[in-house]
């Protein structure tokens, strides 16, 4: 049966465009859009017609960095596929990528198999992978080439947590050697963890055991020079590179003389650096330990570096590394010892109207909102413009988004699977409505009206800014 659908009367807004129109939908994708009142539009006919006169119409949000149901720290993520891609819809977010882990001793085809089964049959919205290299041998680097073949076309790395995800220089200069040949982005924790966990045990030492020493050990300056190294490490391997969670204002300083020099250098920054800062991980009885994070929150005097780097393209996406895990029984692991709080934020679900107060607040505009979290991660990872924006033949990924609607941020209300929210009582203006994937209304003015098993997984191709 051949469906179509009508989205009349919104400000049609993508990562260049602005314009009031109407969207035709049909088969699961978008079929032609014509400004609104004219004949073309009014010539659009369809079984369904959805009313976006006052709102905004928006692609899908694509978010290129989330780790549902990841082993970490002796727990688990607590979102899993089913519950975080719920989430994700709720929040306008439509393709999430998430990453595959190889284990130490393992295949990479072992982890990427092991993530293709929790995933498959149980998202709300489409669903990609990159894959977390960990153990960096001969066979690792031929399955890499595989992988690409197949549509996992990045790679991430960490130059942090010696004795889980480490990898050394040698072992991440044969990964961007591999990359450089085989057409992949590899992506970078840049910490220099070695250091850090120096640091770590000379704070507990001295008896500095709570949440607000996680950020003082983890340093900036150890962000800045591990992103340093691992860009002369990519120049080396001739390899472009994408840096994710950038939170320093070092860090940026980095990349921004790297993309002075011409190199195919990216980074990323997350919500949470945007808009929360050590301020929280210093909030007393514990609490802090919510705030816990890798990199972790900086104080607030680095946001302005970020934003700066965003409007000036030195950062490129950002993402939510929503990586969530309980206050309750989670992360109280760590009551005594900061270095075992659970790492990660909710936040999958927040981004695109934190980004949207971003905008009102003077950050950022418009389209560059829809650049960041929708377009530019799209053709980061492959995906565009099949997703990340709103023009014929693209998926009918499209979110329906009320400018001057108020909420307040709450784990009462939120639908992470998770026991607190990293913004509790922040007022913000605007809030999604309506949210279709491919064409199929899996939130209808504020009901959810999805289901596990509609959304598809996304073989990728290579990233689109390096072709």
């Amino acid at each position: 049966m051949s469906t179509r659908t009508v989205v009349r009367g919104g400000l049609v807004v993508t990562a260049s465009d602005e314009t009031h129109a109407d969207v035709l939908i049909e088969d699961g994708r978008v079929a032609a859009l014509a400004a609104t009142g004219t004949p073309a539009a009014e010539a659009f006919t369809a079984d369904r017609v959805l009313d976006a006169r006052g709102k905004y119409v928006l692609p899908g949000g694509v978010d290129v960095h989330t780790h549902m149901e990841l082993p970490f720290g002796g727990t688990f993520a607590s979102d899993t596929f089913e519950t975080g891609t719920r989430a994700a819809a709720w929040g306008g977010t439509t393709t999430i990528v998430d990453f595959a882990v190889q284990t130490k001793g393992g295949s990479l085809r072992e982890g990427l198999d092991a993530w293709h089964a929790k995933a498959e049959g149980n998202c709300a919205i489409d669903y990609g992978f990159h894959m977390i290299v960990s153990d960096v041998r001969e066979e690792t680097l031929k399955e890499m080439d595989l992988l690409v073949e197949e549509g996992v076309t990045s790679f991430k790395q960490f130059m942090a947590y010696p004795g889980v995800f480490y990898s050394d220089d040698g072992q991440i200069l044969r990964a961007m050697q591999r990359a450089a040949g085989n057409g992949a982005l590899v992506m970078m924790h840049a910490e220099n963890g070695i250091a850090i966990d120096v640091l770590v045990e000379q704070a507990l030492a001295r008896g500095e055991t709570d949440p607000r020493y996680h950020g003082e050990v983890r340093k900036a300056l150890l962000e800045a020079e591990a992103t340093h190294r691992a860009i002369r490490l990519a120049q080396v391997a001739g390899a472009p590179l994408y840096v994710v969670h950038v939170s320093a204002a070092e860090a940026v300083a980095e990349l921004t003389r790297a993309r002075d020099e011409g190199l195919p250098v990216f980074g990323e920054t997350c919500p949470q650096y945007l808009f929360l800062s050590t301020d929280n991980l210093a909030e007393p009885d514990f609490e802090g330990a919510k705030y816990v994070c890798s990199t972790p929150l900086r104080p607030r005097e680095h946001q302005a570096a970020l934003w700066r780097g965003l409007r000036g393209n030195d950062l490129q996406v950002v993402s939510t590394d929503h990586c969530p895990f309980c206050f309750a029984g989670q992360k109280e692991l760590g009551r005594g010892d900061f270095s075992k709080i659970p790492n990660g934020l909710p936040g999958v679900e927040n981004r695109m109207d934190l980004l949207h107060q971003a905008v009102l607040d003077g950050h950022i505009g418009r389209r560059r909102w829809v650049e960041i979290a929708c377009a530019t991660p799209a053709r980061m990872f492959g995906l565009y413009p099949k997703k990340g924006t709103l023009a014929p033949g693209s998926d009918a990924d499209l979110v329906i988004y009320d400018p001057a609607a108020e909420q307040v941020v709450s784990a009462g209300t939120h639908h992470m699977n998770v026991d607190y929210s990293a913004y509790e009582g922040r007022r913000l203006t605007g809030r999604v409505e309506t949210v279709l994937s491919r064409g199929e209304l899996v939130v209808e003015r504020r009901e959810f009206t999805g289901r596990k098993g509609h959304g598809v997984y996304l073989p990728r191709s290579t990233c689109q800014y390096l072709s």
